[in-house]
């Protein structure tokens, strides 16, 4: 199948000037107010290019829907970017003239449709899917309620999961195998991951068919012994009810995940021996037809392993170890050269760079070096001896595109343009479409070569911009502050209508989590407009990326291992109180919010630090992490029984007592992530304290509080009403 390119969607607004106390010099002329109507309406909508899938040579193709809403795939040419051909018409394909997703063969001869699309969690779905032959017009069926059907690489067969089972169609027979019989819900999984993994190792398919098209590798996951977790699900009907599913908490038991090799010759499965691990995160063939090589880790997540294993033999030896004293990011990275040398990128020398390596593993040459941080790998032109990477070269706010020849020779930046620079690069990497924007110009979408020649301008934003002008909006200024011993990045948005003269109610945002980064010159996401809302009723916003977050090197960022809310809670502190020492912040008036890890930060830094922050906005926060998954909250923490301390110190819910200002925590009970477990334990914390505190709850809705007619526009005018309340005219 086909590598699925997605073109980045922009979400923050940044601007780069350093300005502090000036009147009016970084702000539109406009006079029109946003509102939250416009905020969660179309009013501020970019104009965004569709997701599209490159295929062999310079082409590219695009699932388009008609007015009537027929379906069809069309392909398009990357050097004129017109399309040139129809390759799948729905409305010529009966009760198919309308389908959600599709993907091809290798030689591009066959597809894969699917319809009727379910979503199970964040990454998963399950729907009814069907081949279609472009040179027959030949629809098949695959199945009903299956999940991942993949083509085999000879394209002879379809490899699917269904029922927790793993399935393969013989397209030339139309028979059905069934590779395994043991599949249950809640108990045995083949072939597809289990919650934790999906939400934390980012897939979902679990099996792999090998080049030559005669094994399939997939792993199994036991979750006999995973303890259930019951969410209650309001609804619509007379009574409500539960959904229960395995969610491993902190410190308990996973699911046994092994891996298993099924060949389609002698139709056997045989488990493989990959010694102790608690994880494994990733499988992938390697160019030999008969080696996959399996990734895995331990529970702590700091000894990573990639293990050689023979289809033919079903045994294992390992290829590379990696160590580190708190842990090793599992990727999507690796890859294997003609050679089977094999590309790996790891922050082992303090900055997350690339590295070549041979099929034993020994070290060919480290390929980009410096002090700074390789942000994405984008592939390998073997002709080329070239790699195409995305950097913080130019500045940990900023993104480029950049080539660096296999020897770590011939660095070249493709995208000079600064700000945030994301590729999609065409299958072949002839071409790449480039997504630029800052903090005054939205997302730019343009054609470039490979030797990063801008060929075209595809698509802008320009009306957006014009738009902006009409409305009263303030210049996002770049600096950093000083605080503990770093210099942090930041920004800070003031009114349009600022006077260094007056007084400003502060109020900081940020998310804080490990490796994130908030405070980038990008273009817009909603919560930077009605960050521009605030400002025009007179509040100063300020956001910092304190230690923990990333981009600025390993130490700065693993700082916070076992101590997930100490360091991230004391610069938050000391900024407010930094800031307030400002003739124009009212240090009497400083609030704090956050989602996520961001409401955990907020709800912490209004306890910890009620000498400085006032009011605080908690949305769906963690306010334990021993309430939280295993594979995130260890990776950091380790174990509630290896770390109580560390878990408990930083814990919002041991701190009730601590409350002073004003406090406001919402949550959507329907969250399979951050469980609403964690404010209804914060709102008891709170109650046994008697704190008077502000509570918004949002049935039924996930850890997003999206679902539903007006769900976004209601929590933000209660937020904005909120701040009103008790920061703005205190």
């Amino acid at each position: 199948m086909k590598k699925l390119f997605i073109l980045a969607v922009i979400t923050l607004l940044i601007s780069c000037n350093n300005s502090h106390t000036s009147k009016n010099s970084n702000n539109t002329t406009g006079t029109t107010k946003i509102t939250l109507e416009d905020i969660w309406g179309t009013t501020f909508s970019t104009n965004r290019m569709n997701a599209l899938n490159s295929m062999n040579g310079d082409y590219y193709s695009l699932l388009n829907n008609d007015k009537n809403g027929n379906s069809s795939v069309d392909q398009y040419s990357y050097i004129s970017l017109k399309k040139i051909a129809t390759i799948v018409d729905g409305k010529s394909l009966g009760n198919l003239d309308q389908f959600e997703s599709y993907s091809f063969n290798n030689d591009e001869t066959k597809l894969i449709l699917g319809k009727d699309l379910q979503k199970v969690y964040r990454r998963s779905t399950k729907g009814t899917y069907y081949t279609f032959s472009i040179g027959s017009k030949k629809v098949r069926l695959i199945g009903k309620n299956i999940q991942e059907p993949t083509f085999s690489p000879d394209s002879k067969k379809v490899a699917y999961a269904k029922n927790n089972n793993l399935f393969i169609l013989n397209l030339g027979t139309n028979k059905t195998t069934q590779i395994t019989k043991d599949g249950k819900y809640n108990h045995i999984i083949n072939g597809t991951t289990d919650w934790v993994y999906e939400e934390e190792f980012g897939f979902v398919r679990a099996f792999e068919w090998s080049n030559d098209s005669k094994f399939i590798a997939f792993l199994r996951f036991d979750e006999s012994k995973v303890r259930e977790f019951s969410m209650g699900i309001t609804g619509t009907k007379l009574y409500p009810s539960q959904h229960v599913f395995k969610y491993p908490k902190a410190g308990e038991d996973n699911a046994k995940v092994s891996l298993h090799m099924y060949s389609l010759n002698t139709r056997n499965t045989k488990k493989i021996n990959l010694g102790a691990y608690e994880y494994i995160p990733r499988i992938k063939w390697s160019t030999k037809d008969e080696i996959l090589i399996a990734t895995t880790l331990n529970r702590r997540q700091n000894d990573l392993k990639l293990h050689k294993v023979s289809a033919v033999k079903t045994n294992s030896i390992l290829l590379l170890n990696e160590k580190d004293a708190a842990y090793v990011s599992v990727k999507d990275d690796l890859t294997f050269l003609d050679d089977n040398s094999f590309i790996w990128t790891s922050e082992k020398d303090g900055y997350n760079h690339i590295y070549h390596y041979d099929f034993n593993g020994k070290l060919i040459n480290q390929i980009t070096k410096g002090d700074w941080e390789v942000t994405k790998y984008y592939g390998y032109n073997e002709d080329k001896k070239t790699i195409y990477y995305q950097s913080v070269e130019n500045g940990s706010i900023n993104r480029g595109i950049y080539s660096i020849s296999l020897n770590g020779e011939n660095k070249k930046i493709l995208s000079s343009n600064i700000g945030s620079n994301t590729a999609s690069f065409s299958d072949n990497l002839n071409f790449f479409i480039n997504t630029h924007s800052t903090t005054e110009v939205p997302p730019v979408y343009s054609l470039y070569s490979a030797e990063g020649e801008m060929i075209k301008v595809i698509k802008d934003n320009t009306n957006l911009q014009k738009k902006l002008t009409d409305y009263k909006i303030s210049k996002k200024e770049f600096s950093t502050i000083n605080i503990n011993g770093n210099e942090l990045n930041m920004w800070m948005i003031k009114p349009v209508d600022f006077d260094a003269q007056k007084e400003y109610p502060l109020l900081m945002f940020q998310y804080s989590g490990p490796g994130s980064q908030q405070v980038a010159n990008r273009w817009n996401g909603t919560n930077d407009y009605w960050h521009q809302l605030l400002a025009q009723e007179g509040m100063i916003i300020v956001c910092v990326d304190g230690r923990g977050t990333g981009l600025k090197g390993r130490d700065f960022k693993k700082i916070t291992q076992k101590e997930l809310g100490k360091f991230e809670v004391e610069d938050q502190i000391a900024a407010a109180k930094k800031l307030a020492e400002r003739t124009y912040i009212d240090k009497n008036n400083i609030g704090i919010w956050g989602w996520s890890y961001g409401g955990f930060m907020s709800t912490n830094c209004l306890l910890k630090g009620n000498d400085i922050f006032t009011t605080a906005i908690a949305v769906a926060p963690v306010t334990s992490w021993r309430f939280y998954d295993t594979v995130y909250t260890e990776r950091y923490m380790q174990t509630p029984q290896e770390n109580a301390s560390g878990y408990d110190d930083n814990s919002p819910i041991n701190y009730a007592e601590k409350l002073q200002g004003n406090y406001l925590l919402v949550h959507g009970t329907g969250d399979d992530n951050v469980h609403v477990q964690n404010s209804r334990r914060m709102i008891n914390a709170l109650v046994a304290a008697n704190k008077p505190f502000d509570i918004a709850m949002y049935p039924d809705r996930a850890h997003g509080i999206r679902k539903g007619k007006n769900t976004r526009l209601h929590l933000y005018n209660k937020m904005t009403a909120f701040l009103k309340e008790n920061l703005i005219t205190n």
